[in-house]
């Protein structure tokens, strides 16, 4: 905790050095209330708010149920404190990923790329469900991995070709991580009524 308060320190002072230098001026204000509602009638952005949305409310519920999931005799039988420590390879796993996803990213094309990440989660998600012991366990891990890329590719290609709306578009991509909160709630009534 004491390393982390200290970065946030330096970000702290590296943000109020640079206060000075002027912000990019937006015309935000400056629309009407239609110009918004303009913005619902773009594919792009319904489709990538409802992306992020989703996605966000899966990467949620993976993590969330991952621990019981892992505990139940048909998967790999364990105290939940070995289950919590197999979780950190699911993050650790986004978190590798996401540096090798950088380097992907600069010779396959984001579309592509988060096309490949997508179905491989879901192939994973798939094989998790009907597996057993190891495989299974394996599997629901390795998600984690196929994720790293995910939300920051999704936020991008959802923001690319708006031009001067891009700034008002990322705001809401912004909100649509609620997903994480409504999608993690409907999955945890799920397990909890139907079963992990």
């Amino acid at each position: 905790f004491l390393v982390v308060a200290g970065m946030i320190a330096v970000v702290t002072v590296i943000f109020w050095l640079n206060r000075s230098f002027p912000a990019p001026r937006t015309d935000v204000d400056d629309r009407n209330p239609s110009h918004r509602l303009r913005l619902l009638q773009n594919n792009r952005f319904l489709f990538g708010a409802a992306a992020i949305f989703l996605y966000v409310g899966a990467e949620v519920s993976v993590a969330s149920i991952m621990a019981s999931y892992l505990m139940q005799s048909t998967v790999l039988s364990i105290p939940a404190y070995r289950a919590s420590q197999l979780l950190s390879l699911y993050w650790g796993g986004a978190m590798c990923g996401r540096f090798i996803g950088a380097g992907v990213l600069r010779v396959v094309p984001p579309g592509i790329a988060l096309a490949v990440c997508g179905a491989l989660a879901a192939s994973l998600a798939l094989l998790s469900s009907f597996s057993t012991g190891t495989t299974a366990a394996a599997a629901i891990i390795a998600i984690g991995l196929c994720n790293s890329i995910r939300f920051p590719t999704m936020f991008a290609l959802a923001l690319e070709g708006l031009g001067e709306v891009a700034a008002e578009v990322a705001g809401s991509r912004g909100m649509a991580i609620v997903g994480g909160a409504i999608v993690g709630e409907i999955s945890g009534i799920v397990a909890y009524t139907r079963g992990l």
